[in-house]
């Protein structure tokens, strides 16, 4: 069996035990860093299995170690270093596998990113998208934007503590001065997170030096959600 387990994206309580269950029957753990997982592991007092890296750029080839390890009978947990493996970071290959070939696999269930940004935005919650990353250059980030600009769906990205700024600013330019959110660090120490309207944010990100990781929530194209002249 393989068990595909989702990991805290902060605070180390939010692993289950569901999930400390699997790591614990695992002989194989494949982990986008075993240093990170090797950290899990030792903080819940796991002795640590054999352990591989799966990550971009050996998914093809570390894959097939990880079908052969399935097909002898062993226990195979599958995670990232943070939230569900296969969720922007790796995974997917080795998932779309085993769903093409018919071999079993479970999804354990725990923190993801996507989620407790778009509860701590503030923002509506009844439709969303997650659109992982966006592109990084000027034409192609306003192009990406512009797919969802008058959809009324809310939206949700990753994006790099570098590049805060720049997305916000394409943002506003692109879909107008809507509700949006920052957050930063979700679940751990320094956990933030900045509300308003895109133009705000912009102001307040312009120049600002970001640490940690970043969710960006935007609202969707609903009057409600965009600054009018009362506001």
């Amino acid at each position: 069996m393989l068990h595909v387990i989702a990991t805290p994206i902060g605070n180390l309580a939010d692993l289950s035990p569901r999930a400390l269950d699997a790591f614990k029957s695992a002989s194989l753990i494949a982990c986008e860093d075993t240093r990170r997982t090797w950290q899990l592991l030792t903080h819940f007092g796991i002795p640590r299995p054999e352990m591989v890296s799966y990550r971009q750029g050996n998914e093809e080839r570390v894959t097939e170690s990880i079908l052969r390890a399935l097909e002898s009978g062993r226990e195979v947990a599958l995670c990232s270093d943070g939230g569900y493996p296969g969720i922007s970071d790796p995974g997917f290959r080795l998932l779309r596998t085993c769903a093409q070939k018919g071999v079993a696999y479970e999804v354990i269930p725990g923190a993801s990113a996507v989620n407790v940004a778009l509860l701590m935005s503030g923002l509506s919650t009844s439709s969303f998208t997650f659109r992982g990353f966006p592109p990084r250059g000027p034409g192609a980030i306003r192009n990406w934007l512009a797919e969802d600009k008058d959809k009324e769906h809310t939206l949700v990205m990753f994006e790099s503590p570098f590049r805060v700024g720049a997305t916000l600013e394409a943002a506003f330019e692109v879909l107008g001065d809507r509700e949006a959110a920052v957050c930063i660090e979700l679940t751990k120490l320094h956990e933030r997170v900045s509300r308003g309207y895109l133009g705000d944010l912009v102001r307040e990100y312009k120049d600002a030096k970001v640490k940690g990781e970043v969710a960006i929530v935007i609202a969707g194209a609903n009057p409600k959600f965009a600054r009018s002249d009362a506001n």
